[in-house]
């Protein structure tokens, strides 16, 4: 009779190892994609309570204490930079979310600066600003991208056409309204501004997907916008707010 073949002993006890490794990503993947925790469990409250979107929604052109920057959207920022939407994945920016329709809220510039659209960008700008209001001499970019339909249809404001470069912008330039363009029309995100603050290599920028090539954002608008200082809560101005004199523009329709 032939002896079952047992298995090394190193076999074995690397089992329970990798038991409570598959129990411990099972439980990460829940807590962060399926189950909404800290601020994302707003989500939905967001679209549907009057009462819980106006408790967190900043307003264009407010400026938190002396922050560079003042705010470009109407909306309540969930999505924080340095955050993990997936395993791997480290956000690169800031998303916005107003609660509204693709096609509806406009969206300003934070600063002044020189206003490139590739010709390829559906629903992307993106502004250089020569001196870093923080760091006097050094060059960054601020990018604003989904703004488009999910079928790409652009809604960036028709005075900056594809292949636009270095337009000089003013601070509270109206830029578009904000949309749910993914670039996959099956796939569109919820509709969101998705803002970030993008390093300088040599006179060009840097890709923005690499949260490397990006500043934290939480210094240019005076809130806590790193979500390793900032897990749970939902970003607000907790210091004197002043707003910007910008000619608001009226919603799209």
């Amino acid at each position: 009779m032939k002896r079952r073949k047992a298995w090394p002993m190193p076999t074995l006890l690397a089992i329970p190892v990798l038991l409570v490794l598959a129990g411990a990503a099972g439980l990460y993947i829940y807590r962060n994609y399926f189950r909404p925790i800290g601020r994302w469990a707003y989500f939905s409250e967001i679209h549907t309570s009057r009462q819980i979107f106006e408790r967190y929604a900043l307003q264009p052109g407010l400026r938190c204490g002396e922050a560079p920057f003042a705010f470009p959207t109407t909306g309540v920022i969930l999505g924080l930079w340095d955050e993990s939407y997936r395993l791997g994945h480290r956000h690169s920016g800031v998303d916005i979310f107003s609660g509204t329709q693709p096609g509806v809220t406009p969206i300003y510039a934070v600063y002044p600066g020189y206003l490139t659209r590739q010709a390829d960008w559906k629903s992307t700008v993106i502004i250089r600003i020569p001196s870093d209001p923080l760091q006097p001499g050094r060059q960054i970019w601020t990018y604003y991208t989904h703004l488009a339909d999910q079928q790409g249809q652009s809604f960036v404001s028709e005075a900056f056409p594809p292949d636009t470069h270095e337009v000089y912008v003013e601070a509270g330039t109206f830029l578009g309204y904000m949309g749910n363009y993914s670039g996959d029309p099956a796939a569109p995100t919820g509709l969101h501004l998705h803002f970030s603050v993008v390093k300088d290599d040599d006179g060009e920028f840097l890709n923005e997907l690499d949260i490397r090539n990006t500043y934290d954002p939480s210094p240019y608008f005076g809130l806590v916008l790193n979500h390793r200082q900032n897990a749970e809560e939902i970003p607000v101005c907790a210091g004197e707010a002043t707003f910007e004199p910008w000619e608001l523009h009226h919603d799209g329709p």
